[in-house]
């Protein structure tokens, strides 16, 4: 095995990185576990999953626990990393950070990257018999804002609202993905909720802030899960098949909402052109795809601006299940924020299920392209704040 001291790689070429294992901890509804605990069994999971050895892992990546996080995870964990971060862009922050750490170790910087997150979200608010704060600080360019009570889930309502004036995105195409969202939940035993739902029961439901009802918004669960990256050398030794980082990109756009240019296009229009780009392939290439759902109206219009269809044509193409699991661009395949969990941030469970997909391990939720074959090409596309930061990363087979 490849010594797990910090690679002093210094060849003219950078190094391919893989993610070697993936995990989920327990998830839904765990009133018994703290953060800590939910980090600690996710990592414990995702080494078992690789197959490798704690004793390689020299970096870590973890974000929103702890005074001085990572510092804290990584002494819980029992680790002592020569590589960290603690990225915080919201949502966006995993696929981040994922890129960061493939930069890391394709430099020779570090060999094996634990990206791990634990939260208590759902447990944290039953606990203390209150409703969640959604609004932001009333300090810095947000303070203009705070004082009309303008909540995280009011901005993404405000922007949907354009777009549905723009381009005629209809409520009934909206709802569609949160159909389809909790169509593939079914499929997904880890699920929080599998029971199917209608457009007419979406629509009926209580407004949370127009135009979005209850079941346009995510859910609020526990869970952690984590992610291990490791160099190419690695590989070998490894006990699942590698999932190779083709690509990534970043972008940010605004915090406030009168400095966003444009409220139909989010800044995943171009942190997805650069990964394609640095992947050297395109939206067609792209088997499934999983997206932050924190509402209905993120996935649409990241949809539209990675590039799977034309700006403004977001609410035809998820007519029709074409997000389903067999449908033409399967979509949150674990059934996504809006059925699956989503425990405060849930940029990492997209790697995880991108990642599982890929393998071939998805049980009944697995995607199959024609003739039964594996996909070869995911897309992991994470938003942050109000459309305020994205994150993409590709990811490949072979």
């Amino acid at each position: 095995m490849p010594s797990a001291a910090p690679s002093t790689h210094t060849s003219g070429g950078r190094r391919r990185v893989a993610v070697v294992g993936v995990a989920l901890s327990d998830c839904g509804r765990v009133d018994e576990a703290t953060p800590y605990a939910l980090h600690a069994q996710a990592a414990r999971r995702a080494l078992a999953d690789s197959g490798l050895d704690r004793s390689v892992v020299d970096g870590l990546a973890s974000a929103g626990l702890g005074t001085l996080a990572p510092v804290e995870v990584a002494e819980y964990l029992g680790l002592r990393p020569t590589w960290v971060d603690s990225t915080a862009v919201g949502g966006a922050t995993w696929e981040v950070m994922a890129a960061h750490a493939a930069d890391a170790i394709a430099a020779g910087h570090a060999n094996a990257v634990l990206l791990v997150y634990g939260s208590t979200a759902r447990a944290d608010i039953k606990a203390r018999r209150r409703t969640s704060n959604l609004s932001f600080g009333a300090r810095g360019p947000l303070q203009f804002e705070v004082p009309y009570g303008h909540t995280l889930v009011s901005k993404y309502a405000m922007a949907a609202r354009r777009h549905m004036h723009e381009y005629g995105t209809t409520l009934e195409q909206l709802a569609a993905v949160a159909v389809q969202a909790r169509a593939n939940a079914a499929t997904n035993p880890d699920a929080m909720f599998r029971t199917p739902i209608t457009v007419d029961e979406i629509l009926g439901g209580d407004m949370i802030a127009d135009p979005f009802t209850k079941l346009h918004c995510c859910i609020r669960s526990d869970g952690g899960c984590a992610v291990l990256l490791a160099a190419e050398e690695y590989v070998p030794d490894t006990a699942k098949e590698p999932v190779w980082i083709l690509g990534s990109g970043t972008a940010v756009s605004h915090t406030t909402m009168s400095e966003w240019d444009d409220f139909t296009v989010s800044p995943a229009a171009v942190s997805g052109r650069l990964a394609f780009a640095r992947a050297g392939l395109t939206p067609a290439d792209v088997d499934l795809a999983q997206i932050y759902d924190a509402f209905t109206y993120m996935t649409l219009v990241t949809l539209e601006d990675l590039g799977f269809c034309p700006k403004g044509e977001g609410g035809a193409f998820v007519e029709k299940g074409r997000l389903l699991r067999d449908g033409e661009l399967p979509v949150n395949t674990d059934g996504g924020g809006l059925s699956a969990c989503h425990p405060g941030m849930r940029g990492l469970f997209l790697l995880v299920e991108a990642v599982r997909q890929l393998r071939g391990e998805a049980g009944a939720g697995q995607v199959r392209k024609r003739g039964g074959h594996l996909p070869e090409v995911a897309v992991a596309s994470g938003t942050g704040g109000w459309f305020c930061s994205s994150a993409t990363i590709v990811l490949g087979r072979g």
